[in-house]
């Protein structure tokens, strides 16, 4: 079970790898009017889902509960009400069905995406990590073995992505909107600073570049909210920025993986369904395996965090009933 933020998600899985059944009820309708997520609003709404979509996620078996060996649940990183609905109804079902539970770490979950859409992916590989809330490259150097080599200091790209929506007057989230208006786009029309940090990540001074640049436009090329009138210049804006974004990431990605000798490149998290940075990535690291999943694997779901449960109950065994919540945990296995 997976509620870490906006998305109520349940799946089913078999042996850790086969994906039986995953539900994934999203909320992007409901913060969309807010430019971002409200957690008190979150909350309430995986109040309402997680029933339903845990029944529809059973459903997918004859036996219903009765198949089930085992329940994991994300416990951490997220915004702490929703992490809350779900570990407090899956330590409910766990003791009522009499099953072993694990708390998994949200983060995990996603380097673990790879794994369980490749089956030809086993550890040691390296993994850029990109969601709203971070962006690293990490090495899962064997089950229940991670290490983060590389970390943002600001904002994730994910986070990045969202405020430039902002500034450029395009919906939430601002991910698939700056991607969306980044098509046919001149990304060398308006030029923005490319942040090179040693082992470490930084999207606020793009952001700020980004920020000046619509102020620069002058008022009679701005809308009454601020945010550049010319769709062309939309377009444009939106694609040096996406294509920022991408360059400071395979940077670091590129810096890691010839520095370890990395042999398996895995990208993963909600901005991995960004097709700019799944075909940088592809062509930059042409001649080893890469590892992309799905988009159904990319953005929150639970899945991946059954991938991940699976590893940490076999390695740990289960938690102790009452595990707590860990909004800011930090941990990749």
């Amino acid at each position: 079970m997976e509620t870490s933020c906006d998305e109520t998600a349940a799946a089913v899985l078999r042996d850790g790898r086969e994906v039986v059944s995953s539900v994934v009820s999203s909320q992007i309708a409901l913060h969309a009017e807010h430019g971002g997520v409200v957690p008190d609003l979150a909350a309430r709404a995986h109040l309402e889902a997680i029933g339903p979509v845990v029944v529809e996620a059973l459903s997918a078996l004859e036996d219903g509960w009765d198949g089930i060996d085992a329940v994991a649940v994300t416990r951490g990183p997220g915004l702490a009400g929703c992490l809350l609905v779900g570990v407090l109804y899956a330590q409910g079902a766990a003791l009522g069905r009499g099953v072993p539970m694990v708390g998994v770490s949200h983060m995990a979950g996603h380097v673990y995406s790879a794994w369980l859409s490749d089956p030809t992916l086993e550890p040691p590989y390296l993994a850029l990590v990109v969601s709203g809330g971070h962006s690293d490259v990490v090495e899962l150097r064997g089950h229940g073995d991670a290490r983060r080599l590389v970390s943002t200091r600001d904002d994730a790209a994910g986070e990045a992505f969202d405020k430039a929506a902002r500034l450029l007057g395009l919906a939430y989230p601002g991910g698939p909107a700056i991607e969306r208006a980044a098509r046919g786009g001149d990304p060398s029309r308006f030029p923005l600073p490319n942040t090179r940090l040693d082992d470490a990540l930084s999207f606020s001074g793009l952001k700020t570049a980004l920020r000046y640049t619509v102020r620069d436009l002058g008022e009679g090329s701005l809308t009454d909210d601020g945010t550049p009138s010319d769709p062309v210049v939309v377009a444009d804006l939106a694609a040096a920025f996406q294509a920022t974004v991408v360059s400071q990431l395979l940077h670091a990605l590129t810096t890691i993986a010839d520095r370890s000798g990395a042999e398996r490149i895995a990208v993963v998290g909600g901005v991995a369904a960004n097709q700019a940075l799944r075909e940088a990535v592809t062509e930059h690291f042409a001649g080893l395996p890469v590892s992309i999943p799905p988009l159904s694997l990319c953005t929150d779901n639970a899945a991946m965090i059954g991938a991940a449960g699976w590893h940490r109950l076999a390695i740990h065994g289960a938690d102790a009933s009452g595990i707590l919540v860990d909004p800011v945990l930090d941990e990749y296995a």
